[in-house]
C-alpha cells in the first residue's frame, strides 16, 4: 500500500532519499523499514522565514513498492479524410485545440502566419544580427507561438479552465522534463520547449492532420451570419468550423476582424518596464542569506502585486536565471520581454513590472474607441524605439534614478544582447502610469530589502503581457456571439494569459466544435 503526507525539510536534506525515509516513517509513526520506496509528487519552496525549507507531497510506499502507475497516453487516432477544422494560428491554443480535434476524430488544418521552428532560429538570429524584424518570424510569431523562445513558464492560476495536470502530462509525453509534473512552478525552458513543440507537430501531421507554414490568414469568408473559411496568401480555405487562435500581437487581425463587422469589445490589460537585477541579489533577498542560495536552492524568484489608487501594479513574468529579449513584431517598435533556458544560471533576474491600464487611463490619454488600447500600445513602442536611437537598442534607466526623477547616464551591464541606451524613463513614460509604478516599486522594496537599488536596470518597453481587446463567445459552446462556427481562443480571443491556460482554451473550444 501507500500514502500521501507532506513534510517540510531542508534543501540538502531533500536530496537524501534514507532521510526522506527516516522522515517518512516519523510522520507515519511507523518503524523506517517499512518505508520501502518514497515518489516527490509535489515540491515547493518556503522562504517566508530565515530558515528556508521545501514543502513536499511524498507518495510513501509501506511494505512493499507499489507498481507504478500507468504513464498518460492520450488517445489519438487516424483522421485523415475526416470532417476538417481550420485552426489560425500554432501557438499553445492552436496546437492544443488540433490533437483535443484529432482525440475526437475530427482533422485540424493549422495555418500559422510564421515558420517552423527550425526555421524560426535563423530569423532570430538575423535580428539580433541586423536589428530588422521579419513581421512573420520573431519572438511572437511563428510555430509554438510567443512562448516557444520565451521561456515555457507554465505556472497558471486559471485552474477552473480545465485539466492543468492533462497540460503537463502531454507536454512530458512530447519530451518536457517530468519535473514539470512536481514543481509548484513547472518551467521548461527556451532551450528545451521548440523540441517538444516540433515533435506535437510531427505527431499531428503523422495522424492525419495538416499545419501550413507561412500562410497568414487575410481574411475570414462570412455568409448568412456564419463562417464558411479563410483566405490566405490569395487561396481560399473553405470551412464550416473556425478555431481563432492567433496570439495578442496579430493586430492586424483585429482589424480584419473590425473590417468584416465581426463583434469585439474592449479590455483591460497591463503596461510597464521591465526590471533585471543581478541573480546572486535575488538570491540574497529571497533566501535571507548573504552567500546566495547555495547548492541546493533554485534561482530564487519573486512575485509582487499591490494596488496603487485602486489599480493594480504587478510584477509579470519572472524570467530567474534569465535573459531580457527584443519582443517586437513590426518596424519601428521597441518591446522587450524576459525568457529563461531550463538551467536558469545566467548571472540575471529579470521581470515585467505594470499596471493596469483600462477606459479610465486611455481616456486621460486621450485615446478613444474599440482601439484605444492597441493605439496607446503602438505610441508607446515608437517612443520607445525613437530613445533607443532608432534601431534594437532598448532605452534603459537605473531603478534608482527611475525613481528619484533623474538620469546620471551610468548604466550597469545587461542580458539584452542588442545593447542598451541611456535614457530618461521618468520623463516620457505616460506620468499617470510612471507615478503607479513608482510607487509599486517602492512599496515592493519595502516588502524585500535590496530590490530598490541602484544596480538594477529599468529597459523599456513592456506592452505585451495580454490582449487589449476580447473576440466575445458564448459562455456555454464557445462559439462566437454573432458568428456561427467561429471560436475565438487563447490570448489574442482575450480568454487566456499564458501556455498552460491558452493550451487549456484551445482544448475547450476543440470539444466544443461539432
Amino acid at each position: 500500500m501507500y500514502t500521501e503526507i507532506t513534510v517540510r525539510i531542508r534543501p540538502e536534506e531533500a536530496v537524501n532519499e534514507d532521510i526522506l525515509r527516516r522522515e517518512a516513517a516519523c510522520a507515519l509513526k511507523m518503524d523506517v523499514q517499512r518505508v520501502k520506496h518514497i515518489d516527490i509528487i509535489r515540491r515547493s519552496v518556503d522562504a517566508r522565514q530565515k530558515t528556508v525549507l521545501l514543502n513536499l507531497l511524498l507518495r510513501v510506499h509501506i511494505d512493499r513498492m507499489e507498481e507504478r502507475e500507468k504513464v498518460f497516453t492520450p488517445a489519438y487516432r487516424d483522421v485523415a479524410g475526416k470532417p476538417s477544422v481550420i485552426i489560425v494560428g500554432a501557438g499553445p491554443a492552436g496546437l492544443f485545440a488540433a490533437l483535443r480535434l484529432i482525440e475526437r476524430g475530427y482533422c485540424p488544418v493549422i495555418l500559422e502566419r510564421g515558420k517552423c521552428v527550425e526555421e524560426r532560429k535563423g530569423d532570430l538570429g538575423r535580428l539580433y544580427r541586423t536589428g530588422m524584424v521579419d513581421e512573420d518570424s520573431n519572438f511572437g510569431f511563428g510555430e509554438g507561438g510567443a512562448g516557444t523562445f520565451s521561456d515555457g513558464k507554465l505556472y497558471t492560476r486559471s485552474k477552473k479552465r480545465g485539466d492543468v495536470q492533462r497540460i503537463l502530462e502531454i507536454l512530458v509525453h512530447f519530451g518536457a522534463d517530468k519535473n514539470i509534473l512536481t514543481d509548484a512552478h513547472p518551467h521548461i525552458g527556451t532551450d528545451k520547449l521548440p523540441k517538444v513543440i516540433v515533435n506535437i507537430r510531427k505527431a499531428i501531421e503523422s495522424f492525419g492532420g495538416r499545419v501550413c507554414f507561412n500562410t497568414r490568414v487575410t481574411d475570414l469568408l462570412i455568409r448568412d451570419g456564419r463562417v464558411r473559411g479563410v483566405i490566405a496568401g490569395e487561396k481560399e480555405f473553405p470551412a464550416e468550423h473556425v478555431i481563432l487562435a492567433t496570439g495578442h500581437s496579430a493586430r492586424d487581425v483585429y482589424r480584419m476582424l473590425y473590417a468584416r463587422n465581426v463583434y469585439m469589445e474592449t479590455k483591460d490589460f497591463a503596461v510597464g518596464l521591465r526590471v533585471e537585477h543581478a541573480q546572486f541579489d535575488i538570491d540574497c533577498m529571497q533566501y535571507h542569506n548573504r552567500t546566495g542560495r547555495g547548492e541546493y536552492l533554485p534561482a530564487a524568484e519573486y512575485n509582487f502585486v499591490t494596488n496603487v489608487d485602486q489599480k493594480g501594479v504587478y510584477s509579470f513574468c519572472m524570467c530567474p536565471g534569465g535573459v531580457i529579449v527584443p519582443a517586437a513584431t513590426g518596424a519601428g517598435q521597441q518591446v522587450v520581454n524576459g525568457m529563461s533556458a531550463s538551467g536558469r544560471n545566467t548571472p540575471w533576474a529579470n521581470s515585467a513590472i505594470v499596471t493596469s491600464v483600462g477606459e479610465a487611463e486611455l481616456t486621460h490619454l486621450k485615446y478613444e474607441g474599440l482601439f484605444a488600447g492597441m493605439d496607446f500600445q503602438e505610441a508607446l513602442e515608437r517612443k520607445a524605439w525613437e530613445e533607443g536611437g532608432g534601431r534594437l537598442y532598448a532605452p534603459a534607466q537605473v531603478l534608482t534614478d527611475f525613481l528619484n526623477g533623474k538620469n546620471n547616464c551610468r548604466l550597469p551591464r545587461t542580458s539584452y544582447k542588442p545593447g542598451v541606451t541611456d535614457s530618461p524613463l521618468h520623463e516620457w513614460f505616460p506620468a499617470l502610469l510612471r507615478e503607479r509604478l513608482q510607487k509599486g516599486i517602492r512599496y515592493f522594496g519595502q516588502r524585500a530589502k535590496g530590490f530598490v537599488t541602484d544596480q538594477a536596470l529599468l529597459l523599456g518597453v513592456e506592452t505585451r503581457t495580454s490582449a487589449p481587446l476580447r473576440i466575445p463567445r458564448e459562455k456555454e459552446r464557445f462559439v462566437h456571439v454573432e458568428v456561427g462556427g467561429l471560436y475565438p481562443c487563447g490570448e489574442g480571443a482575450g480568454y487566456a494569459g499564458g501556455i498552460v491556460s491558452a493550451a487549456m482554451d484551445g482544448e475547450k473550444c476543440a470539444e466544443h466544435v461539432f
